[in-house]
């Protein structure tokens, strides 16, 4: 949907939730010398300014990474590892928190030579950014074309290691039946696929069946599934808003349980805006 910016909700608990756990897969991919692929099917703008007129309409960052940048304890590992990649973004020790990576500028940092990127984003605005800040990245490709369409041409990798991060903005319901349909078609296409799939917690039909139908489109997966979610707010009065978001991730890491057992509750807690905060993981791993 054109109309819709990332930049009035860059840096909320979303965000928080799924850049966390992107960076401990793209860690563990390069674990091994042999380089990997990332496909982001909805890239946005590569990186967000907290101080504009988006961010600051609704400053749901100060939800979010704010919460965890002034933290004043010392924070679990791999939550820790993440804030650092924020705080090297605005320019490393001492910074202020001013800007936040989005998804491509978090993997770039991470990625190497040998592992190629493919960032997608359909916003002309978004993507000429986007565009601009990597354009000296090496294989690093734009496409200014639909994410969910592109991708499996891009499947299965030459080195036969992939990730693929899905996280469409929601605001068309038939985001959310794609998502599952292009689920099922990747794995179809590269069955090792490790897949990301972020989604909204809101009062809707489709957000409600999501996780089921991610379980059911997981099936195949050769390594099973992990499912995350936390909510962390009310809706409002009229019923709308974000309460929280989930994260599926298919074929995940052997590590990764483990990580978010220990810290999930901890995240959750801190970025909680209500006296229950509740989190939820669920597994199917061979």
């Amino acid at each position: 949907m054109l109309a819709y910016r990332h930049a009035f909700h860059a840096g909320n608990h979303g965000d928080v939730l799924k850049h966390w756990i992107l960076i401990q897969v793209l860690r563990y991919m390069a674990e091994k010398a042999k380089g990997y692929m990332l496909i982001d099917t909805h890239a946005g703008a590569g990186g967000y300014s907290l101080q504009g007129r988006y961010a600051n309409q609704k400053a749901e960052f100060e939800n979010g990474i704010a919460k965890l940048w002034g933290y004043p304890d010392t924070l679990p590992q791999s939550i820790q590892d993440y804030v650092e990649l924020v705080r090297h973004f605005n320019g490393g020790d001492g910074a202020q928190l001013t800007q936040y990576p989005g998804s491509p500028a978090l993997a770039r940092h991470l990625m190497r030579d040998v592992d190629t990127l493919h960032a997608y984003e359909l916003h002309p605005t978004d993507e000429r950014i986007l565009r601009s800040f990597l354009s000296d990245q090496p294989h690093s490709h734009i496409h200014m074309s639909d994410g969910f369409g592109g991708l499996v041409r891009h499947l299965p990798p030459p080195t036969r290691r992939g990730v693929i991060l899905m996280d469409p903005s929601y605001e068309l319901k038939s985001d959310y039946s794609r998502v599952v349909s292009t689920v099922r078609e990747a794995l179809t296409k590269f069955a090792q696929a490790i897949i990301i799939v972020w989604y909204p917690i809101v009062q809707l039909v489709e957000a409600v069946q999501l996780p089921n139908r991610l379980i059911r489109a997981a099936d195949s997966a050769p390594k099973g599934w992990l499912h995350a979610r936390i909510q962390t707010q009310e809706a409002d009065a009229q019923g709308f808003g974000m309460m929280g978001s989930g994260v599926m991730v298919i074929n995940p890491p052997h590590t990764l349980e483990k990580t978010l057992r220990n810290e999930l509750p901890f995240l959750t807690s801190i970025l909680s805006q209500i006296s229950k905060p509740e989190w939820v993981l669920d597994s199917r791993l061979p």
